[in-house]
């Protein structure tokens, strides 16, 4: 090992030396300047040895005075509540990653010029863990989530790491934590690892320092009404993503411009936003969660229609886990394509629509009542055996157990 490190520092030694000479030669044509200076600052960051390692994980546990009440099933919202633990891992474009750190929970310090600070250089992930009905504690699927979180990262300019590694990183967090698992098949932990960019500059520029840090919160159900339809407001005027920007990817620059669209929907008497693109009016994403129409063509036969993977929509874990459902099922088409208002339109007006849902990893599935749209008031059917419910109940029975299946990822 000591052989190969030192074999791997040698080479990055011979590199950087010879773009030095290159620099020295080139240097009074500024452009060349640029393009090797930054071949130079891509090299350093690739050739780092430092990675995130479970073996390397150290514990610095809460003492009693330190411990914090737990809340009551009943009084818990999403996010505002968190446990008592934290999980950290810095990074340096020179070392590498740091040892990943699980401590009390704590404020962070971070310089005023810190990157996040002014371009949002940041990402995150959403992500639970449930306590089934035997008492066994179970994540979903985060192997999906970290390697979307790895895309994120790549997008950001932000360092990736073993997604493996990251993730017996966090079942040692929740087993630390597990007493704040709600006992509850109603309610969950909710895992929001986050990755930003802390150096102490203002320069628009790839960051040469990082922090990756996971937080818990106990949650209870995201809509308060609980499994219940809502109505939405699709406004074209709005865009939430377009071809070739950052909509794929799960970075907080994404969220905060749709929050002032949200309180207008609000004030509208509605719930959520349908978010739409393009002069056709594309159906995108439905609040903060993937969208699914459930139709009879017009063939005759029963579909259900999901916007397509094609950089405008986030590549849900929940959207990909309900596809899978359906085409395991075999009792409908199952078709990823574009949708837009035109086609639901004149779909309603045949009464050809049969439900719409939303799903994601904080509702789960989210069944729709009606959608506003340039003066028009499309109100959605729903039987009383409805196919959002049916994915709501297979859903909830892997998470809480009470079906065995692989997606269901034993956290001890």
């Amino acid at each position: 090992m000591k052989l190969w490190k030192s074999l791997i520092q040698r080479k990055k030694k011979k590199r950087e030396a010879f773009l030095k000479l290159e620099i020295k030669q080139f240097g009074h044509f500024p452009r060349v300047k640029q393009v090797l200076e930054l071949t130079s600052s891509v090299m350093t960051v690739q050739t780092h040895i430092g990675k995130v390692t479970y073996s390397d994980l150290e514990e610095k546990i809460c003492t009693p005075d330190q411990l914090h009440p737990k809340p009551e099933t009943s009084a818990l919202v999403f996010g505002k509540y968190f446990t008592d633990h934290m999980l950290e891992v810095s990074w340096d474009s020179e070392k590498g990653w740091a040892k990943p750190v699980i401590s009390p929970m704590h404020n962070l310090q971070l310089h005023p010029g810190a990157k996040v600070l002014h371009y949002a250089i940041e990402l995150f992930e959403g992500m639970k863990a449930y306590r089934g009905e035997d008492g066994r504690l179970r994540l979903f699927r985060p192997d999906r989530n970290m390697a979307r979180m790895l895309n994120t990262a790549k997008r950001s300019s932000l360092p990736t790491f073993d997604a493996n590694e990251m993730i017996k990183c966090i079942k040692r967090l929740i087993q630390i934590d597990r007493e704040w698992i709600p006992h509850s098949t109603t309610s969950s932990l909710y895992i929001r690892p986050t990755l930003i960019g802390t150096d102490p500059s203002l320069g628009v520029a790839s960051p040469n320092q990082a922090l990756l840090y996971v937080l818990l919160c106990p949650v209870g159900p995201y809509f308060t009404s609980g499994f219940k339809p809502i109505s939405l407001l699709a406004d074209p005027q709005y865009v939430r993503a377009w071809p070739g920007g950052c909509g794929a990817m799960k970075m907080g620059a994404n969220y905060a411009p749709t929050i002032y669209i949200q309180k207008q929907s609000e004030l509208l008497g509605h719930q959520q936003v349908l978010w739409l693109y393009g002069p056709d009016h594309q159906l995108t994403e439905v609040g903060t969660m993937n969208i699914f129409v459930f139709m009879m063509n017009k063939a005759g036969e029963r579909e259900l229609v999901t916007p397509p993977l094609e950089g405008l929509i986030l590549p849900g874990v929940t959207r990909l886990s309900l596809l899978e459902l359906a085409r395991e099922w075999k009792e409908f088409r199952v078709v990823e394509r574009t949708i837009t208002m035109a086609e639901m339109v004149e779909a309603h007006e045949e009464k050809r629509v049969l439900e719409i849902f939303g799903a994601g990893t904080a509702c789960v599935v989210c069944p729709i009542s009606s959608i506003s749209y340039q003066g028009r008031e499309l109100n959605i059917p729903r039987s009383e055996s409805s196919l959002s419910e049916r994915f709501f109940k297979t859903m909830s029975d892997i998470h809480y157990g009470r079906l065995q299946h692989p997606w269901a990822v034993d956290i001890e």
